[in-house]
């Protein structure tokens, strides 16, 4: 990501219901919210974030009328039932992009090019329409591996990787930014997602084990 100009913002963990939902165009009592199976806590108003989302109004809020361009990196927590595919906590790696003149063609672009290098081989890229209420189009993007490189078990396959769109207006305006003059992709997938298809882990569980066999399987360099 660096390579191509991101830079690294960090947010918080623990978030106000005002920018895990509101921010997000997600008011009280939308059927949205049904999407994100929320932890709660003991002060009214304050969530365990759902996604790494809310960050996209810290840094927009901060960085109102300049280009952007960051990964949003971090833990989540959604109640789920625990299983081979899913977890309580798990990590989000989010991308978003602000500035005049943005489209989606800069949006896949700017995937396939991540996904070429982190999986090191031909990849496509397509995009299915969607709906995520942040954003304006939204799609969800898939990816497929072609040459001889790619897994085996990847190869030639449609995979579905992580959702995305175009920023929602009322999402630059709830940030501060004039919605009539900048535009701007965001995207999000699980990091364990894809460390599973690249390195054909089948259990997700796996990764928050501590489990020493486990872990030193993945030389820090590869990662």
């Amino acid at each position: 990501w660096a390579d191509m100009g991101f830079q690294i913002y960090r947010s918080r963990e623990v978030e106000t219901d005002e920018l895990n939902f509101e921010c997000l165009n997600m008011p009280a009592h939308h059927p949205a919210r049904d999407m994100w199976d929320t932890f709660f806590t003991t002060t009214p108003g304050v969530v365990l974030r759902t996604h790494t989302s809310p960050g996209q109004i810290h840094v927009m809020r901060e960085m109102a009328g300049k280009p952007i361009r960051v990964i949003l990196p971090g833990m989540c927590y959604r109640n789920e039932a625990i299983s081979t595919r899913s977890e309580i906590q798990f990590y989000q790696v989010e991308g978003l992009v602000i500035d005049t003149d943005i489209t989606l063609a800069h949006l896949k672009g700017t995937v396939t090019a991540f996904f070429s290098e982190f999986f090191g081989g031909t990849v496509e890229v397509r995009l299915r329409p969607s709906f995520f209420p942040f954003t304006e189009p939204s799609v969800e993007v898939d990816m497929r591996l072609t040459g001889e490189s790619a897994p085996p078990k990847l190869r030639d396959r449609w995979i579905e990787v992580m959702g995305a769109g175009m920023v929602h207006p009322r999402v630059l305006a709830h940030a501060g930014i004039d919605p009539k003059r900048y535009q701007g992709f965001a995207f999000g997938g699980g990091i364990e997602r894809l460390c599973m298809l690249k390195w054909g882990i089948d259990d997700v569980r796996l990764f928050h084990t501590g489990d020493l066999r486990f872990i030193q399987q993945f030389p820090a360099q590869t990662l």
